[in-house]
């Protein structure tokens, strides 16, 4: 008999925790961060206390009231021993989007993570470079001890080393990924912290409670990957995926080998009747659209684009190369693309250029160890950006664009290439970032402000990360399930109103399959 459980995701979209089962014997697909819950208690300056552990998070029921998080995070006055501690084997991880993978810090870690190279790549990647929380150690922990003998509040200790989270690899891990994720940039430093490494191994050498085979599919971030699990019941698991990428025909190999399972839990971000007729735009779509606006701009060109889109930011260097101009990224952006290069061999930022932030960049030794002792010779000033402006296309999101204080262009474009606004926090940043365009002189392209102060977008800017609802019903036809269960999404009805056998769970529900 085999089990499934929705314990979040079911009813909104990301944050998908799904546990399966037989036997006794289970594990988890994805482990991701509800930004829909957590939006309705915390934003950018009010945050879950790291002093607290896992405290804030559970009373507040952003995560599901499980026992099987890290004990280091738990305060002395949070009881965890009379929740349930399901089995599980590993985490399978559908790709490195924070909305399916950042709460698997918080997971014991003698849990390990099953991904792609290129997703471990990244999440490795993302974590070294970050803001350090309970919530980004998805890779590696930093073990906290009681503050005192209260034991309410908790601390991280020098003195402790990181400890690494075991990696299941789908494939074979190249040694420099292996070495990749064994170190960690600045641990040699005097006084530094160390740093205890955890095995890397390949999927085919790990037993799993089910038979487990991934596939790579296309999405908007590289390294998706969709999982096949053989066992009494055989289930599919999409993740996030579409049709309309560079790879929908790793996605169409997917669908054809899913026809096998009896058990379909598919992603269902676009799905409904307003998406089955809304056009779909390509990336071939986008990159013509922006060639065609850059062609004709003689001022600095930005490129908003979503974090980790790497085939938009690919799509932006094709169009610089075609308008004679460098396309300038940020160094995050370059020590993640270095990531990727560990994971596939393919070195990726032969040509960019990395902007120079003003700021104290000491304490960032992914940039000083790693992105200046690779690409020191490619880094751009402020000065070369305002003095030379049609010379480069900057790579800045909404949170870079305080550089203009610095680079201050006289004229300009702004394209927008991301997703609409979808929550009333987003429309204000659309509108402070308004303010910053008209500031600066520049137009903007892919989003215009309407009378009524609310953000209007055209769609031939961005391509979307997922099917559309057309797409949707082709992989459901085709994959002809028995059961089908629709996760990440708000359209449970459109799927109850066109298909059989499907079964519309809330968070928390565990079926019977």
């Amino acid at each position: 008999m085999t089990f499934l459980t929705v314990l979040d995701g079911a009813q909104g979209i990301g944050g998908n925790k799904i546990h399966v089962e037989e036997k006794g014997k289970g594990l988890f697909l994805d482990f991701g961060k509800n930004f829909g819950k957590y939006g309705m208690y915390f934003e950018e300056f009010l945050k879950n206390r790291d002093l607290r552990g896992i405290h804030d998070l559970m009373y507040l029921g952003l995560i599901p009231k499980l026992n099987i998080y890290r004990k280091d995070l738990v305060p002395s006055d949070l009881r965890v021993d009379s929740f349930p501690a399901p089995d599980v084997a590993a985490v399978l991880v559908s790709h490195a989007h924070v909305d399916h993978t950042g709460n698997i810090g918080l997971l014991d870690l003698g849990i390990p993570v099953v991904a792609s190279p290129l997703s471990l790549a990244i999440m490795k990647g993302m974590q070294d470079s970050g803001v350090s929380s309970v919530d980004t150690e998805t890779s590696y922990a930093s073990p906290r001890l009681p503050l005192d003998e209260s034991g309410l509040m908790l601390r991280a200790d020098k003195k402790i080393p990181h400890t690494c989270r075991e990696s299941i690899c789908t494939t074979r891990p190249r040694d420099e990924l292996v070495a990749f994720l064994s170190s960690r940039p600045g641990q040699e430093g005097p006084g530094a912290k160390k740093f205890e490494p955890a095995p890397c191994r390949s999927l085919d050498n790990v037993a799993l409670p089910f038979a487990v085979t991934p596939y790579e599919v296309d999405h908007s971030v590289v390294g998706a990957t969709a999982y096949i699990l053989r066992g009494d019941t055989t289930i599919a698991y999409t993740g996030d995926i579409r049709l309309h990428g560079r790879l929908g025909e790793k996605t169409r190999d997917f669908v054809h080998h899913a026809k096998d399972a009896s058990v379909l839990i598919i992603e269902g971000t676009r799905a409904g009747p307003r998406e089955r007729s809304a056009a779909v735009t390509s990336e071939q779509t986008v990159y013509e659209t922006c060639l065609a606006d850059a062609e004709d701009q003689e001022g600095l060109i930005i490129a908003d684009f979503s974090p980790r889109n790497f085939e938009r930011m690919d799509t932006f260097s094709r169009i610089a190369q075609e308008t004679g101009r460098t396309l300038v990224v940020t160094a995050k952006d370059l020590y993640l693309l270095h990531a990727l290069g560990c994971a596939d061999g393919t070195c990726r930022y032969q040509g960019l250029g990395v902007y120079a932030e003003l700021a104290d960049i000491r304490k960032r030794k992914w940039e000083t160890e790693v992105v200046m002792g690779k690409a020191s010779h490619q880094y751009i000033s402020h000065k070369e950006l305002r003095n030379y402006p049609e010379e480069y296309i900057a790579c800045f999101s909404f949170f870079d664009i305080r550089h203009l204080l610095d680079i201050r262009p006289e004229s300009g474009l702004y394209i927008y290439s991301a997703c609409e606004a979808f929550s009333e926090e987003m429309e204000i940043d659309f509108r402070r970032l308004w303010q910053w365009i008209r500031r600066f002189g520049l137009e903007a392209r892919g989003f215009a402000i309407r009378d009524d102060g609310s953000p209007e977008f055209d769609s031939r800017y961005h391509a979307s990360g997922h099917a559309s609802a057309d797409d949707l019903a082709w992989i459901i036809d085709q994959a002809d399930p028995d059961v089908l269960v629709p996760v990440h999404t708000e359209n449970h009805r459109w799927f109850a109103e066109n298909f059989g056998g499907v079964r519309i769970v809330q968070d928390g529900e565990r079926l019977t399959i």
